[in-house]
């Protein structure tokens, strides 16, 4: 267990220092999606990781827009501007699975860390 967590912070240091591409949707928002209660922010490490995501989507041959924002940013000036509990999706459609960084403290602010008691 102590080296799982060990082995999350690293990833988590990475995402935090690394410049993720985030698709708009059509209203020229953040891409995101809801589940089980928790919206999600979709981040990609890469053209090709987006273009994956886009393809699994069936959304190949439309142009994706979308911006560069660092990992830091996105969840400590971003999460906590959306209404509910909501966090980051790394690389989602990825053949590896991607990688969540959920509403909880030490990840996002304490103030929308959802096991600290923070929803907005």
């Amino acid at each position: 267990m102590a080296a799982a967590r060990r082995e999350f912070a690293v990833l988590l240091g990475e995402f935090r220092r690394t410049a993720v591409l985030v698709p708009l949707d059509e209203a020229g928002d953040l891409w995101s999606a809801e589940q089980n209660g928790v919206r999600w922010i979709c981040a990609f490490s890469d053209g090709e990781a987006l273009a994956r995501f886009a393809l699994a989507r069936g959304d190949a041959g439309r142009e994706w827009t979308y911006q560069t924002v660092l990992g830091a940013r996105l969840l400590d000036a971003i999460v906590p501007l959306l209404p509910g509990p909501a966090g980051a999706a790394l690389d989602a459609g990825s053949t590896d699975g991607g990688m969540l960084f959920p509403p909880v403290a030490g990840i996002v602010p304490d103030v929308v860390a959802v096991d600290l008691g923070g929803t907005q």
